[in-house]
């Protein structure tokens, strides 16, 4: 395996799951640009191959839509099983499905059971088993990279609701502990945005995010290409790290 920094992704296969969320296109057509194969996981099948129809194609073959949902073990482990099959490697596997719903803080009433179950079981668990199902495809390439979507919530406390902030810390630890049990063949990273101009928190619009951009340093939100391009460092310049957390927030956590 070598760390040294490389310019393209030719003959590499990148899973993406959520990969129809504004991050997961963005990063997917970045990658492929760089001449990856995309592999596109969502739970929500329709429309994904109109979107991988419309990205670079590349010499290695064409790109590929399967459908699961990261919250169901035996869907990864199928969809693992087809990439094998299909592309017969994976070695880049960019986590970038999630959930989430706003409460405030305080409400704690209104944090259930339920709510608080599904944002903790999509943004942790079904990350971790994500990276489960992929492992062995990543191991066998011999120089896999895992980048975990996480969220200066983990960081901060705060953010959507709660929940969210838990599991996104829970992440950032599992993203460090995972990196000292692969290396070397597979390293392990996360990215960590700020607000996002994405329709990923519900009710969150125009005036939320000038809102926020007067609070931000930097004096703007994040836009999707910022988190798909540190994506795209952590597979390209970034190749000497693991165990890290890239904060591209613009301040906002300072």
């Amino acid at each position: 395996m070598s760390f040294e920094p490389q310019a393209r992704l030719d003959g590499k296969v990148a899973v993406i799951t959520g990969g129809k969320g504004a991050i997961g296109i963005c990063s997917a057509r970045r990658l492929a640009t760089l001449g990856a194969r995309i592999v596109s996981i969502d739970r929500n099948p329709q429309g994904v191959q109109a979107l991988l129809d419309g990205l670079p194609q590349v010499a290695a073959g064409p790109h590929l839509s399967l459908h699961a949902s990261i919250t169901d073990s035996a869907a990864l482990m199928a969809a693992a099983a087809a990439v094998k099959a299909q592309m017969g490697r994976c070695d880049i596997l960019i986590n970038s499905a999630g959930f989430t719903q706003p409460v405030a803080p305080a409400d704690l009433e209104g944090l259930t059971d339920a709510l608080f179950d599904d944002v903790v079981q999509t943004n942790l668990r079904g990350v971790f088993s994500s990276i489960r199902a992929f492992t062995p495809l990543l191991k066998a390439s011999g120089d896999g990279l895992i980048v975990n979507v996480s969220s200066i919530a983990g960081i901060t406390g705060s953010g959507s609701n709660l929940a969210y902030a838990a599991a996104k810390a829970g992440l950032d630890i599992l993203t460090k502990s995972l990196a000292k049990a692969l290396a070397p063949q597979v390293r392990v990273l996360a990215v960590s945005p700020g607000v996002v101009d994405s329709t990923f928190v519900p009710g969150r619009g125009a005036d939320f995010n000038d809102k926020a951009a007067a609070t931000i340093p930097l004096k703007r939100i994040g836009h999707v290409e910022d988190i798909a391009s540190a994506i795209e460092a952590c597979a390209t310049t970034l190749r000497f790290a693991t165990g890290s957390r890239f904060v591209i927030d613009g301040g906002r956590s300072l």
